[in-house]
Formats: structure tokens, C-alpha cells, sequence
């Protein structure tokens, strides 16, 4: 497995998304057993990024992440999120990143992570009611209290990527980015470049949909998010199915799985750029993991860059409106 840096700080080439594991999608909590086993394989297999969020259950996702890294603490690069649960008691889905909130949350972070550091601490949503600067202050205090060694940024736009890098370094912004969500990257990336900063792409099989398996939301159960998403609405998921039937095509060609070809075309975009894959099964984990040993050839990268643009919106107008960008 390659190593990049994020802005200074050593990962894996593909890492792992927890979420899935614990919350939003179906399934999510039916299997910790095979979850621990998936985060400890991938391990073995030297995907040492693990990325999960204290609104992700909220909090179960940590501890579970804390379970099946127990013992091997120095062998992981742990990413975690604050700043979508309010600790004065407004609780979940509150944008709250005041510095009391943030002291507060990377506490309850580190106990549930069972560890004293957090590798990539980023904020999840920008808050409007904090100036970034209040939050970045905060959070350079925490590196230097060597509680977090990293910074980063989820779903922010340029101004507030600029001004939070004024204050302390952003190592990374983690943003959604595939081959059916490329609109963020193509604003943000010369941004990134020009000041060192590395892009940590979620959803990078565009929340299952690039892995050929899903033919019908009918598969979803009824409290699964991608239900809310305008992707996955009747009649934009048939129109976008051409879209994984291209993906499929060009796995074909080359021998490998579309979800292994649609993280080929993202290790394609560039050294700073990292994927993040979520999955709760050891089979998945170990076919994402085998996707950097995939290389497309020009053609055929040339052929992913030309795919039509999926119909809809990547989230529903409510969430969209939180992504900052």
C-alpha cells in the first residue's frame, strides 16, 4: 500500500470510513463483531486510516473504533469530527464549534477512542455563528497540548479554508469526491495544491452506487439516508445507472470490480489525493484495499473523465445548504 502525505501527515493511500458501520445506511449496528474484525483486517493489510465522527451513532462509531483498535494504537492514523453535537445540551445535529464546545467534544473523543491523541481532528460543518478564526484557535491549542497532532476541514468553502489556514495549518478538507461527484474537487483542488493542503475523499463509491451491487433503492431499508438524497430518487437512480454501467464496463476490461475501478480513477487524480471507502465487511475491505494495485490506462481515464453527470442532487436542499460550499 502507498503512503501520502496530508498536509505532513503519513497515511495510507485508501483508508477506511467507519460510518457505515454504526449509522445512516442499512445494516448499520446488525454486526460489531464483523465491523471490529474489518477495521483490524484492514490493518493487516496495511489501510491504517480510519476515519469516523462522534455524530456517527453519535458516539457508538468511536467506541467502535476504540474496541478493534485496542492494542494496536501505533499502528493506526485515527481521524475523527466535532462540530455537529452540542455539548450544552442542544445535543445532535447543532452546528456548535465555540471553543468550549470543541474543548469538550475532543475530551469525550479521546475516551471513547481509548487513546490520548487524535491524528486528524477535523471541524464537520462549518459553524456560521463561530468565526472560523475562534475555531482554529482552539484547536491549535489542542495541538499544542499534543491532544490532536493534525487540523482539518470537512465540506468547507475557499474563504473559510483560507482564513482557517491563516490561523493554524489545514493538513486536510475532507469533501465528497467520486466519479459522480467531481464538482468540489475541480473548485478546490488548485486551492489545496497551492497551499499544501491534502483532500480526504468520502463517499468515494458514490455512497455504494459505483459498486455495481446496488440495482434498486428497493434494497434500502426504509430508514436508510440515501432515500433522502435526490440521487437516489425515483427516476434519477434509473437515469443514473448508465452511469455504473460505464464503471462496469471499464472493470471488465481491466479485470478488476467497478468499486476497484472507481478508486483506481480517484488514486489517478494525484498523490494528495486520499479515499476513503466505508464499509463494515472484511470481503469489501480487503477488495477496496486491492484497488491500488489497479492502473488505468490513459484511455480509459480519459473515458471515466467524459461519464454524464448523475442526475440530482449529492444531498437533499437541507444538507446541502450545511456544506459551506
Amino acid at each position: 500500500m502507498q503512503r501520502v502525505s496530508l498536509g505532513g501527515l503519513d497515511v495510507s493511500g485508501i483508508g477506511l470510513g467507519a460510518m457505515s458501520m454504526s449509522d445512516y445506511y442499512t445494516g448499520a449496528g446488525s454486526d460489531e463483531e464483523e465491523a471490529v474484525r474489518t477495521i483490524r483486517r484492514a490493518l493487516d493489510l496495511g489501510v491504517d486510516f480510519v476515519d469516523t465522527a462522534e455524530i456517527y451513532g453519535p458516539f457508538v462509531n468511536e467506541e467502535l473504533v476504540g474496541r478493534a483498535i485496542a492494542g494496536r494504537r501505533d499502528e493506526v492514523v485515527i481521524a475523527t469530527k466535532f462540530g455537529l453535537v452540542s455539548h450544552d445540551g442542544a445535543g445532535p445535529n447543532v452546528l456548535d464549534s465555540s471553543p468550549a464546545n470543541v474543548r469538550k467534544a475532543v475530551e469525550g473523543s479521546l475516551r471513547r477512542l481509548g487513546t490520548d491523541r487524535i491524528d486528524l481532528y477535523y471541524q464537520h460543518r462549518v459553524d456560521p455563528g463561530t468565526p472560523i478564526e475562534d475555531t482554529m484557535g482552539a484547536l491549535a491549542d489542542l495541538v499544542r497540548e499534543g491532544k490532536v497532532r493534525h487540523v482539518g476541514l470537512s465540506e468547507a468553502g475557499p474563504e473559510t479554508i483560507r482564513r482557517a489556514h491563516a490561523v493554524h495549518p489545514v493538513a486536510a478538507v475532507q469533501i465528497e469526491y467520486s466519479l459522480w461527484s467531481r464538482e468540489p474537487a475541480e473548485t478546490l483542488l488548485p486551492l489545496f495544491r497551492d497551499l499544501g493542503i491534502g483532500l480526504v475523499a468520502y463517499s468515494p463509491l458514490g455512497r455504494g452506487f459505483l459498486t455495481g451491487t446496488i440495482r434498486s433503492t428497493r434494497q434500502f431499508a426504509a430508514d436508510d439516508f440515501r432515500l433522502t438524497t435526490p440521487r437516489f430518487a425515483d427516476g434519477n437512480f434509473e437515469r443514473n445507472l448508465r452511469i455504473v454501467d460505464e464503471v462496469e464496463a471499464v472493470a471488465r476490461t481491466v479485470g478488476a470490480t467497478p468499486a476497484q475501478v472507481a478508486l483506481a480513477w480517484l488514486l489517478a487524480q494525484g498523490d494528495d489525493v486520499v479515499p476513503i471507502p466505508g464499509t463494515r465487511r472484511v470481503t469489501r475491505v480487503e477488495e477496496n484495499a486491492a484497488a491500488s494495485e489497479v492502473t488505468l490506462t490513459p484511455d480509459q481515464l480519459a473515458h471515466l473523465d467524459t461519464l454524464t453527470p448523475p442526475t440530482g442532487e449529492r444531498y437533499a436542499e437541507q444538507d446541502l445548504a450545511r456544506t459551506g460550499l
